[in-house]
């Protein structure tokens, strides 16, 4: 048996007692040793994630090491590792195109099956990613990083760009270092004065803007009355969302990486003057994976500095709920298995 924590429902984990994964052809049982908190898991035990039904188990931002393997498996035990937490298809219109990303019958862990939140955990071998020379730590925040070098890709950013990321979160905070990272001028915008300050002086940040009825003018001024060539939408609040549309330049792109359980509007005639470019930008493939540890290794992207907060497995139906009030000053939370 072994342990594993469950959200029940909205508001509610339990600790429950399960059966231990067994060996399968294919298959990789993973001792979990990190999990990363993510906003997925924060507004799933808030009841408000889309794609989701409870019971579930949480978490998909995941290292550990290799416990055992099944037959067929060419990876050994002990190794470190993190685990790609979207499982797709191989056979829809999307897997033909190598978006797995939004494969059409996708199975993310944590959200349409079990994840992570628990003592072992089995997926298949091509899930499981060996990584030299990085901590835990960085192997857990992997996935949430990739989130932001995917949006990145999907907005092809040129050298010298204006970049806004609205939403100065774990994912808007990968945004950020992707698009620094692309050589882009980074903006960033929140209502939390002190995730700014952090923004600027830990990751780098051009600009840091604070939500008000000032933000707009201020993004004018410091652009010559221009705008942004590529806003991101990193807040997963349905106003701001809808805000965005008024900050991007004529000819710029908006890229909505929330994802909200709401209907997004937006003015036709000012979106249509602007010609501007709108793309839904979803989860991450092997490839942002990749160029996520290549710029860890590099040094052009940071992890450790993000992760303020540390608990243990079964101490997470205590600490969850403080972890989603704004006072705990949360940026991103580690779960030590």
């Amino acid at each position: 048996m072994m342990k594993s924590v469950v959200c029940s429902e909205p508001g509610s984990l339990l600790i429950q007692d399960v059966a231990r994964p067994v060996d399968k052809p294919g298959q990789v049982i993973v001792k979990i040793k990190r999990i990363g908190i993510c906003g997925t898991d924060i507004h799933a035990f808030g009841g408000n994630q889309p794609f989701f039904q409870y019971p579930r188990v949480l978490g998909h931002e995941l290292s550990g090491e290799i416990e055992s393997v099944g037959e067929g498996v060419q990876l050994s035990p002990g190794q470190d590792v993190y685990i790609v937490p979207y499982m797709s298809c191989g056979n829809c219109i999307a897997c033909h195109r190598g978006k797995t990303n939004c494969c059409t019958d996708i199975q993310v862990l944590g959200v349409h099956v079990d994840g992570g939140m628990c003592e072992y955990l089995q997926v298949p071998e091509q899930y499981v990613i060996t990584t030299k020379g990085m901590d835990l730590d960085q192997l857990a925040v992997v996935e949430c990083l990739a989130i932001g070098a995917h949006a990145v890709r999907r907005a092809k950013l040129a050298a010298g760009s204006t970049v806004l990321v609205v939403g100065a979160g774990p994912i808007g905070m990968g945004i950020m270092q992707f698009a620094k990272e692309a050589g882009a001028k980074v903006f960033v915008m929140d209502m939390n004065q002190e995730r700014l300050a952090f923004c600027k002086e830990k990751l780098g940040a051009d600009q840091i803007i604070q939500v008000g009825p000032q933000a707009r003018e201020q993004i004018a001024t410091l652009t010559d009355g221009d705008f942004i060539d590529t806003v991101f939408d990193a807040t997963g609040n349905p106003k701001a969302m809808e805000a965005g549309f008024q900050l991007v330049a004529h000819g710029g792109s908006y890229v909505l990486v929330s994802v909200v359980k709401a209907d997004i509007s937006f003015s036709d005639p000012e979106f249509h003057k602007r010609e501007m470019t709108l793309l839904g930008s979803r989860n991450a493939t092997r490839e942002d994976f990749e160029h996520v540890v290549n710029c860890l290794d590099k040094g052009s992207v940071k992890a450790n500095v993000m992760i303020t907060h540390r608990g243990k497995l079964l101490d997470l139906p205590k600490l969850l709920p403080s972890w989603c009030k704004a006072e705990s000053g949360v940026i991103k939370a580690v779960v030590e298995v």
